[in-house]
């Protein structure tokens, strides 16, 4: 399953493994959060062919990064999110000082071999009909598995707005799916 988690110790060991030069580390992390690590890039960007470049572009920081991780005995995705996170902003400004306005770049395909069947349905529909915060929440609670609490953290905001935005978001995507029925 997509942005399926490890046990937080199991997780965390496997980051320190790849500050000593695990490979095969990097391939557990990389197999196990791929999904989750580019439908948030997806959510933020809006375009498949960045998001791929930025879900790339974050594992290879992974791999120079890890020896800065703080174990913390949770999970280690929020921190390997807020790689991504970063990485999707500077990708982002990058484009913007070239003068090619995002929303110019090809759409979203409809077939992307990063997403299971069911989560490319909802990235597809989140895309579309959310703003970028409601998009943000709402593929980190269903595609990347994070608790409300945990993206509350993550997006430093109170729970009560995640959970309202949440809340929000999914009718939004009700009356769309409703429409398209």
């Amino acid at each position: 399953m997509i942005g399926e988690t490890l046990h937080p110790a199991w997780d965390e060991q496997l980051i320190m493994n790849i500050a000593r030069g695990d490979r095969d580390a990097l391939a557990e992390v990389y197999l196990r959060h791929k999904g989750a690590v580019y439908a948030f890039a997806l959510s933020i960007l809006r375009q498949a062919q960045a998001a791929e470049d930025v879900m790339q572009e974050t594992f290879l920081q992974l791999w120079n990064a890890a020896g800065s991780y703080v174990p913390r005995g949770q999970s280690a995705l929020p921190w390997l999110l807020g790689i991504t996170k970063n990485t999707a902003l500077k990708h982002l400004r990058s484009a913007q000082r070239s003068g090619i306005p995002m929303e110019e770049l090809p759409e979203t395909p409809g077939a992307d071999p990063f997403l299971a069947v069911e989560n490319r349905i909802i990235t597809n529909a989140v895309l579309k009909k959310l703003s970028s915060e409601e998009r943000q929440i709402v593929v980190l609670h269903a595609v990347a598995g994070m608790k409300h609490r945990e993206i509350a953290d993550f997006l430093e905001k109170p729970l009560s707005t995640i959970l309202n935005k949440y809340r929000r978001a999914l009718k939004k995507l009700e009356g769309y799916l409703g429409e398209q029925v």
